[in-house]
């Protein structure tokens, strides 16, 4: 199992429901010549991420800070920094910094699948892209052993072993690999860049170190837009395993609700459950067509391989959309379409997230607020997400956490809040939590929508419009009413007319 929390499926969902907008309208032009922002010199650079065929045109530098930054002349790594150039002719001085989800995930890499969301703020601004410390090509701690040993990792002991291992290599010391430590190295930037204020854009665990950020320098932010809230008294992981369950019932809901659907596939629910049960007793050897190489493999279908692809699937709608029809095949005897979506998943979303990171985050921040809850062994998901986790943190160093790091940001400070109608990770109440402490801010709920929606319809109109106003209470966000969840897939090309 993957110790990640909020993020496993940021890239790839993101890449599903944007990739017409990211591929038609990704805001880039030809870059030619070297620039210098504040005391940083940058150079022509593609920002891309492997397995992807998107690409943006940016420029790239790097930024040494202390390791330690209690310690300033002691060690030091690089972070790497890149802008994506605004089309205006005179850029306002206030960027906007895209902070990536994760934890582990590298903004320059997230930034191409995501272009498009950003669209209107380049317009008027430099988007700004700082790999977190740990991650890209910011001194990254990545682990040895493949994604697919991370992710079989279901039982504590191994899931130990495999952090051991990977502590043992690494060329750095995992403490100073948090979100504070983050924190610190965002405000080196701005102060490199000369910018006297910073705009903050974060998706999913992003919105953690967006909202540190704003409780450590709020006279330094000038707005803020939080893509799938986490809140800050939230424990990573604590209720992954309620929210699936949550976002599973609303999307069979709308299976059941559906006169084709019901009929053709039956309840979403049974058909999961007769899965579940008949692999955990038998798995199954497969034969399918592997869908990025079309190679014919043969791979074991397992109870942990459905419960994976349904739970990723859950993040995206277009994706939900599919699950009804893929269970009740697979139900039936015909499991190659399920086994080929696993395959899938495991290409496109696997080596995006450094482990390390993801360890020296949630084992500083989480896991002393962690604990099994009995009542998820009926769910999905199950305990074994969160044992995996302290099993993990046990070995692993940890780094601080402030005092107040797990209380409610106050501030004044624009904030404009979005969530997912169905979001199976960061659900909706999450938002209105946190909105709850900032006078200033707003909160947006897009209806029948997964996790992470920026992209989504008019949204990148509305967030342009909300950072060049700096006003979340007034944007009219009636564009919104028109977004619905897509139907249930009814066969092979999609939903029926």
């Amino acid at each position: 199992m993957r110790p990640t929390c909020l993020t496993m499926l940021l890239l790839f969902a993101g890449s599903a429901a944007t990739a017409a907008a990211g591929a038609a309208s990704a805001p880039v032009a030809p870059v030619e010549a070297a620039r210098v922002l504040g005391s940083l010199s940058f150079e022509p650079c593609t920002l891309a991420a492997a397995g992807s065929p998107a690409t943006v045109a940016a420029f790239c530098s790097t930024l040494a800070v202390p390791e330690d930054h209690a310690r300033p002349a002691g060690r030091r790594i690089e972070l790497a920094v890149a802008f994506v150039p605004s089309r205006a002719k005179q850029p306002r001085p206030d960027p906007v910094f895209m902070l990536a989800g994760g934890p582990g995930q590298s903004a320059h890499e997230a930034f191409p699948a995501a272009a498009g969301a950003f669209r209107e703020i380049l317009r008027q601004r430099h988007v700004v892209l700082v790999d977190q410390r740990g991650t890209g090509a910011s001194h990254p701690l990545h682990c040895p052993g493949t994604d697919a040993e991370w992710a079989a990792a279901a039982d504590p002991a191994g899931a130990r072993a495999l952090a051991a291992r990977c502590l043992a290599g690494l060329d750095a010391d995992p403490r100073f690999y948090t979100t504070s430590d983050a924190v610190l190295d965002l405000e080196a930037v701005r102060r490199a860049l000369g910018a006297a204020q910073v705009n903050l854009v974060g998706g999913s665990y992003g919105t953690r170190v967006a909202l540190e950020y704003l409780r450590r320098y709020p006279d330094r932010t000038r707005t803020v837009v939080l893509d799938a809230v986490v809140p800050p008294e939230l424990a990573l992981g604590s209720e992954h395993a309620r929210n699936l369950e949550s976002a599973l019932d609303a999307h069979f809901a709308l299976c059941e609700a559906d006169a084709a659907c019901r009929g053709q596939f039956g309840p979403p629910r049974v058909a999961l459950d007769r899965l579940l049960e008949e692999l955990r007793r038998v798995p199954r050897k497969v034969r399918y067509r592997d869908p990025v190489t079309d190679e014919v493999r043969e791979d074991e279908l397992t109870a942990a391989t459905v419960a994976g692809v349904v739970r990723l699937y859950a993040y995206a709608p277009q994706l939900a959309a599919m699950v009804p029809r893929t269970l009740a095949e697979a139900a039936a005897g015909r499991p190659e379409v399920l086994m080929a979506q696993a395959r899938m998943v495991d290409e496109l979303v696997g080596e995006q997230f450094a482990q390390g990171v993801q360890l020296s985050v949630i084992c500083a921040e989480d896991a002393g607020r962690l604990r099994v809850d009995r009542a998820d062994e009926r769910t999905l998901l199950g305990t074994g997400f969160v044992e995996v986790l302290l099993a993990q943190c046990e070995v692993w160093p940890r780094g601080r956490r402030p005092a107040d790091f797990d209380r409610p940001v106050q501030s004044d400070r624009p904030v404009l809040l979005l969530s997912g109608e169905l979001d199976p990770v960061t659900p909706p109440r999450y938002g209105e939590a946190v909105v709850r402490h900032l006078p200033n801010g707003r909160h947006l709920v897009l209806r029948g929508q997964g996790h992470s929606v920026m992209a989504t319809g008019c949204t990148p109109r509305l967030v342009g419009r909300f950072i060049d106003t700096a006003d979340a209470r007034g944007l009219d966000a009636g564009c919104l009413d028109r977004l619905a969840a897509p139907p249930p897939f009814l066969g092979s090309f999609g939903w029926g007319p």
